[in-house]
């Protein structure tokens, strides 16, 4: 229903669920005070239920209880959304009744009863008032995640996703609290849609494995840019036109399938099947294909607004090469990327459009909106302790902030891999320093050993550096702050290494060492870049300065704290759980140290 008591809002509960990656965001007077995403709590990857447990966590960040929530801004129109699925489905005919007789009790029951399902939750939390309800469409929560949330008072505002009701792309601008969208792109033109469909052909999940897509497409070369162009056509100003029948969106026939096996040289590879260089060059093109059109797309925007900002949303925006190309050689002075840029985000968004937009509210622009990313719940160093202390777990707790890093450091140099849990969990697929596993990127072997041994993923894969802010620019060619971790920079020059040969096995060349910190640098001498303030990152900024005393190396390698196929830890326990399993040497959670190499044993929590 509409919000019927505008003037008695001050809190907002902003949700997204049932699609994939739930979570929930608490806005309270304008300010984002809280968000998290479910997955974290149920420990199911990418979980889209109503996310009861980042409401409750959110709750308890702030304070506040059930009741205290005024409003609820949930981010999509699901009316729109199945009145989307229906005509689709009818564009199918007679092949699609069986799927839509399947689909549609879900449909009902489903993302047409969310309202009433989100306050049966919140009655459970113990709340004994229904806040007023709000839709807002999905790409406007994007919108309003990229742009209300920035460090921006004005600025050209573009979303690039799969899919959200009918909208896959919009371009805008925002003034102050307003937004203003001037075009939209509906499916199935969709330039999201038709990446994960080749995630999908390359064998990894889609809404899951873009981001292995991503990372496999150095390996190869767009040759199959020809055979893409007959699926996809590519206009000036970014917008692609998706030929929707060729690729079976609506329907399968025989001779469909037998044209995409010709095009793509061969069928679909199954999971369970080894990576080619077929797989590598698909890779190769669509992921040009994506960065020439959001480069477009970037051009088209600064042409129709006229402004020297720009800021992205949508799950498109998690590709950092495409965003490093913007930032490059795109018209903008500045870019800002909503760190949680895919539907986890809209949370955000859908709480700060209901606040600003529909109930007027000015926006007081601050450096840093989004508070670094660490937005989640955090544990205090008394409450790990005294729970370690009850596990019977040995460690080692050490108050003094510089001796922590020190000796943090000083086992890092000596080859260790660390488990860093420290602060606020982050808000978003990046871990960003505070959940996070930390490693020497000096070592030619520490890619490969943490790809096989700790995280248990395909050995293509590249790590992540973090890098002391002031010290980016001697590393990477990159004259842009990157907190978030989401651009691509190629390592600068004078750090790089040619190897003599070049092999033609991918998992080889992932092995051969392409700089002083080959760990954290890809195959094509590029590193997705985080880079660290004291300011706003005290603690992994102190690592990495002790890391730099002893070694001279302002960088380590940062992945995300879990294990393959598993969301990154959020508590102590999950932590410590996953730190025995991955191997871990050492896990710092907050002021205590628990060595994990030295022969005791680590009893369960």
């Amino acid at each position: 229903m509409a919000v019927t008591r505008p003037d008695g809002v001050r809190t907002v509960l902003g949700i997204s669920c049932d699609y994939h990656d739930a979570a929930a965001a608490l806005v309270v007077e304008g300010e984002i005070v809280a968000a998290a995403e479910e997955e974290r709590f149920t420990r199911r990857k990418h979980d889209a239920s109503v996310p009861v447990h980042a409401i409750d966590a959110c709750l308890r960040v702030a304070g506040l209880g059930p009741d205290d929530v005024d409003a609820v801004a949930f981010y999509e129109r699901p009316a729109t959304l199945v009145e989307r699925y229906v005509a689709a489905r009818r564009r199918q005919g007679p092949s699609g009744a069986a799927s839509f007789a399947r689909d549609l009790p879900r449909l009902v029951s489903q993302n047409l009863l969310v309202a009433y399902r989100i306050e049966r939750e919140l009655r459970r939390l113990g709340a004994t008032r229904r806040p007023a309800f709000h839709y807002v469409e999905h790409h406007r929560s994007h919108a309003a995640a990229a742009f209300l949330a920035s460090p921006f008072e004005r600025a050209a505002v573009l979303t690039v996703d799969g899919l959200g009701e009918w909208v896959t792309t919009s371009v805008g601008r925002g003034v102050g609290h307003r937004l203003e969208v001037f075009e939209e792109l509906r499916y199935p033109d969709s330039l999201g849609l038709l990446y994960s469909f080749v995630t999908a052909w390359c064998g990894f999940e889609p809404n899951d494995g873009e981001y292995k897509l991503m990372g496999l497409a150095p390996y190869g070369v767009p040759r199959f840019a020809p055979a893409l162009a007959e699926l996809a056509e590519l206009a000036d100003d970014g917008s692609v036109r998706v030929r929707a029948e060729r690729l079976g969106w609506y329907r399968w026939s025989t001779g469909g399938r037998r044209r995409l096996r010709r095009a793509f040289e061969g069928p679909p590879r199954r999971p369970d099947e080894p990576l080619t260089q077929r797989d590598a060059d698909l890779a190769a093109s669509v992921q040009a294909l994506t960065e020439d059109a959001v480069l477009r797309l970037a051009r088209h925007a600064a042409d129709r607004t006229g402004e020297e900002r720009l800021c992205l949303a949508g799950g498109v925006a998690l590709n950092c090469v495409a965003n490093g190309r913007v930032l490059r050689e795109g018209p903008f002075r500045e870019l800002w990327i909503q760190p949680a840029a895919g539907d986890a985000g809209s949370s955000v968004g859908a709480a700060l459009h209901l606040w600003h937009e529909v109930l007027g509210h000015e926006r007081v622009v601050r450096p840093d909106p989004m508070s670094g990313g660490f937005l989640g719940p955090a544990a205090t160093p008394e409450e790990v302790h005294a729970w370690l202390e009850r596990s019977g777990v040995p460690h080692r707790r050490i108050p003094e902030e510089d001796r922590r890093c020190r000796h943090v450091a000083e086992r890092l140099a000596d080859g260790a891999v660390v488990g860093w849990y420290r602060g606020r969990m982050e808000f978003g697929p990046r871990a960003l320093g505070h959940r996070s596993i930390l490693a020497d990127p000096r070592s030619p072997v520490a890619r490969e050993h943490l790809n096989a041994r700790v995280k248990g993923r395909e050995g293509f894969r590249p790590f992540a550096p973090a890098v002391l802010a002031e010290h980016a620019a001697d590393w990477f060619d990159l004259d842009h702050t990157s907190p978030y971790m989401l651009l691509v920079a190629p390592v600068r020059a004078e750090h790089r290494r040619t190897p003599e040969h070049e092999p033609t096995a991918l998992a080889e060349r992932a092995a051969l060492p392409r700089s002083t910190i080959p760990a954290c640098t890809h195959v094509d001498g590029s590193a997705r870049v985080q880079t660290v303030e004291a300011a706003s990152n005290p603690a992994m900024h102190g690592v990495l300065a002790a890391f730099h005393g002893l070694t001279g190396c302002p960088v380590l390698l940062n992945t995300s704290f879990n294990v393959a196929g598993e969301p990154i830890v959020a508590t102590p326990d999950h932590a410590l759980d996953t730190a025995r399993r991955a191997r871990l040497d050492l896990l710092v959670v907050e002021d205590c140290l628990v060595h994990l190499d030295d022969g005791r044993p680590v009893p369960a929590p």
